[in-house]
């Protein structure tokens, strides 16, 4: 077999994987439980709060950064943040001229509970399956998450679950993991 006939190969089973995959989100969305989508947020501080989820706390300066945003802008959607009471500001122990902002405890309990129904949702799906098409499933995660991790640097894609926002590098706990701890 030639190398043009290989590359044809896998160019076609490249494009088959991502249609299947498309239409797996279009299939699978309406799954996704009806209080993501009933979430008051607008889409700057819907990002917001993924982000301090994920990271913990984080300067202005990084939340501004990851909206790709001006800080007085990024200033703007955490003040309507904080006045729901949904993001806490605070001070920086370690420098009393930054601000850090994280997820307040009531913040915490929305996205934990809303990631716990999306959690429910999926394991009831999977129950749903085989154990053979399970392994399947497991297995493709784990590709997926060695390609995303050998092309991390490509794709310019962070690295979510260390929070290097506040100028540490400590892990942050996974929605799950705080999910797991609350029960």
């Amino acid at each position: 077999m030639s190398n043009e006939s290989i590359d044809n190969d896998l160019n076609d089973l490249i494009e088959s994987t991502l249609e299947l995959s498309e239409k797996a989100f279009r299939d699978l969305f309406p799954i996704l439980p009806k209080e993501w989508l009933s979430l008051d947020l607008s889409t700057p501080q819907l990002k917001v709060v993924l982000l301090l989820l994920v990271n913990g706390s984080c300067r202005m300066s990084v939340i501004a950064s990851a909206l790709g945003v001006s800080l007085a802008t990024a200033t703007g959607v955490v003040d309507r943040l904080v006045d729901r009471g949904i993001v806490v500001r605070e001070g920086d122990p370690e420098d009393r001229r930054v601000v850090l902002c994280r997820l307040s405890s009531k913040g915490e309990k929305m996205l934990t509970g809303l990631w716990q129904l999306a959690r429910d949702h999926a394991e009831m799906m999977f129950r749903s399956l085989s154990p053979e098409k399970l392994m399947a499933v497991r297995a493709g995660l784990e590709a997926l998450l060695e390609a995303g991790k050998a092309t991390k640097d490509q794709l310019g894609i962070g690295t979510p679950h260390t929070n290097v926002a506040a100028g540490k590098r400590q892990k942050a706990a996974s929605p799950s993991r705080k999910v797991k701890k609350r029960l």
